[in-house]
């Protein structure tokens, strides 16, 4: 079954413009191949995307070397803000980029409102 890129981009545009604090999403391969996203105007996507399945195959290592088991999700805490990449199912992540106001709790009840909708369509 085909990828509905369409409406995942649906998905992403709506959360990035109604979620407070957040600069851009993106929907990824586990491979770092772009499905969709909502990105700044200044960040390319292609190479978000590249570096988003570098973030995931180094947190997946650390996991298994340090015993923590499977990736649900890393964080990347910067003085600008935060990158958060979710596992979206076995074959996808969701990376979410927000600046430095973004309230956590607020952010994460967000990003799992948002993968219950990206999981329906990529599944």
């Amino acid at each position: 079954m085909a990828i509905n890129t369409q409406k995942l981009s649906h998905i992403l545009q709506n959360f990035v413009s109604i979620t407070s604090n957040v600069q851009g999403a993106a929907m990824v391969t586990t491979d770092g191949l772009p499905l969709a996203s909502c990105l700044p105007g200044s960040m390319d996507e292609e190479r978000v995307s590249a570096m988003s399945a570098a973030m995931l195959s180094l947190g997946e290592r650390i996991g298994q070397e340090l015993g923590r088991g499977a990736m649900d999700r890393i964080y990347v805490h910067g003085n600008e803000g935060f990158s958060i990449l979710t596992s979206c199912g076995e074959d996808a992540v969701f990376l979410v980029l927000a600046d430095k106001e973004a309230k956590q709790g607020v952010l994460m009840l967000e990003i799992k409102r948002a993968l219950t909708d990206l999981r329906l369509i990529i599944s």
